[in-house]
């Protein structure tokens, strides 16, 4: 049991300051979360139509999770009140610590939370997709599912706006990590990777703050036979210089970070696109997926251009077994050539169950991956093999 799993899947929610409070009341109302969500303040008797209490003190029991939403010194001093009463974990939304050179002040946040565990400070939040659970003051582009993919981030607005993808990713969780002055990279992607309803994790990473915890994640995740695929930043000197100006982050070069991940085993990619396309892929198939693909579109131009842009990086294209190509043939009709990749023309295109039989999982026998290079038109997608 991780000493996270409180925080990450809380079946109580306390949340301080009245804006931020009230945003994290509408998200969790939204978002269908069925525990308690207290709001504390100590005028206001009600945020958002929910009973407020007037100090933490006053709460029915210790919360599993806390969203603070108040100014990085009274933080301190609700950290700490939430360390004594036995919380499960908080979030520490404030700014205006390490990154704005006031290390000694989160330092006495870190000394304020003892064994508790903190998210930031300077973090956005975390949200739970799978239980409602959202300690989250904002909008955000995700839906309730029952398994899916977790976003790490030590930038909260890059993982808003991978948050935000419409390309048909189930997304798990959503994980900001701030300063990481608490809970680390590992610590948090490790606890992401024990829920057995995520199928993989995406993290855009400025700094590793601990390599060999790092890599021991990646050898768990191997194990589990979840993917990993990270964006690396800081592989510029402006780069850099412009993550240590809001997370603090020792953001290191490009060159040795990439062999880094390379040697452990983590996907690297240099877009969010790509770190989308790329978990959609480990949510499907997992990480061991080869390199033996096939490929179907609905123009000869796409089948070549998808052998082309493949024949660089080794992927292989096997042939079409004799009972697939029967079955095919006995959908598409002679005018199509069956191969792969596969160019099934427009002669299906708004014919649901044709469509959904040539894309039915009968590749099987020839290849452990699967790709499509176009989304077939008034009918499903590709499903995974």
């Amino acid at each position: 049991m991780s000493r996270l799993d409180r925080l990450l899947r809380p079946r109580h929610i306390a949340v301080l300051g009245a804006g931020w409070a009230l945003n994290v009341i509408e998200q969790c109302r939204k978002m269908g979360f069925e525990g308690s969500v207290w709001p504390v303040h100590p005028t206001k008797g009600e945020i958002g139509g929910l009973k407020a209490y007037a100090s933490l003190a006053d709460l029915p029991e210790p919360p599993d999770a806390t969203f603070i939403g108040v100014n990085r010194f009274a933080t301190l001093e609700v950290v700490a009140e939430l360390a004594a009463m036995g919380a499960g974990g908080a979030i520490s939304f404030a700014s205006g610590w390490t990154e704005a050179g006031e290390a000694g002040l989160q330092d006495r946040l870190v000394a304020a939370a003892g064994g508790m565990p903190i998210l930031g400070p300077n973090c956005y939040g975390v949200i739970n997709y799978l239980d409602g659970a959202l300690l989250w003051p904002d909008q955000h582009g995700g839906v309730r599912v029952d398994r899916g993919v977790a976003l790490v981030s030590q930038s909260s607005n890059i993982v808003i706006n991978l948050g935000m993808q419409q390309r048909g990713l189930p997304v798990a969780y959503v994980a900001c990590l701030g300063n990481a002055a608490v809970v680390g990279l590992a610590e948090l992607a490790g606890a992401l990777l024990d829920d057995p309803r995520v199928t993989a994790v995406g993290l855009y990473i400025e700094g590793i703050d601990d390599a060999p915890a790092f890599a021991a994640l990646a050898e768990k995740a191997r194990g589990l036979g979840k993917g990993v695929v990270a964006i690396k930043s800081g592989k510029t000197e402006l780069s850099r210089t412009a993550a240590a100006s809001h997370t603090a982050s020792l953001a290191g070069g490009g060159a040795a970070s990439s062999a880094l991940l390379r040697q452990i085993g983590v996907a690297e990619v240099n877009t969010p696109s790509e770190m989308i396309e790329t978990l959609k892929i480990f949510h499907l198939h997992g990480p061991q997926i080869g390199s033996r693909i096939c490929s179907l579109s609905c123009s000869g131009g796409e089948a070549g251009l998808v052998a082309d842009l493949a024949a660089p990086h080794g992927l292989d294209f096997p042939p079409v077994p004799q009972a697939t190509h029967d079955r095919l043939f006995a959908v598409l009709g002679e005018i199509p050539t069956i191969s792969n990749p596969l160019d099934y023309h427009t002669f299906i295109w708004g014919d649901g169950p044709r469509t959904t039989e040539v894309f039915q999982p009968c590749w099987r026998p020839m290849t452990r991956g699967f790709t499509s290079s176009t989304r077939p038109r008034g009918s499903v997608r590709s499903v995974g093999l």
